[in-house]
């Protein structure tokens, strides 16, 4: 039953997605949300054919009203855009409230708990790509396949 309300759950997600090309639950969720889902209990086929089904039904225009039954627009979702810059300095992880000062002058602070290490390297490039709900997903280059929730603080 959790099982099942959970991928109803990720469903009704897909839904929301605006980015403009296509992730999978593993990259748009972070590791503590994909087990709380319980997708992890999921075999490799199952998640596969969920994602195909998501990359299938992604970016069908949905419309958001009131209980009224009053559209709801959100207009500054559309004008997000994706951030390529580079960390300034050595870089080794995240680690529950990281801030990530990048070479453009902005400043990123995790937004979830955990930590993750794939090394230290100078200046890696990284990838900040708006998410649902107004949130923000960071990839670091040489940390493949492991994302951190960030919210710009400058």
């Amino acid at each position: 039953m959790r099982l099942a309300f959970a991928l109803i759950f990720v469903l009704c997600l897909a839904g929301f997605a605006r980015a403009e090309q296509f992730s999978s639950l593993e990259e748009r969720m972070s590791q503590s949300q994909f087990h709380a889902a319980g997708l992890d209990k999921l075999s490799p086929d199952e998640l596969k054919a969920l994602n195909a089904w998501l990359q299938a039904h992604y970016g069908t225009a949905t419309t958001y009203v009131t209980p009224s039954g009053k559209p709801v627009f959100y207009p500054q979702e559309s004008a997000r855009e994706s951030i390529e810059a580079h960390i300034a300095g050595p870089f080794s992880g995240w680690y529950g409230g990281t801030v990530f000062t990048l070479d453009n002058g902005q400043q990123w602070r995790q937004a979830e708990s955990g930590s993750y290490q794939c090394g230290t390297f100078q200046d890696p490039k990284v990838s900040i790509k708006p998410m649902l709900l107004g949130s923000w997903l960071m990839y670091v280059e040489p940390c493949r396949n492991q994302s951190v929730r960030v919210t710009r603080i400058k």
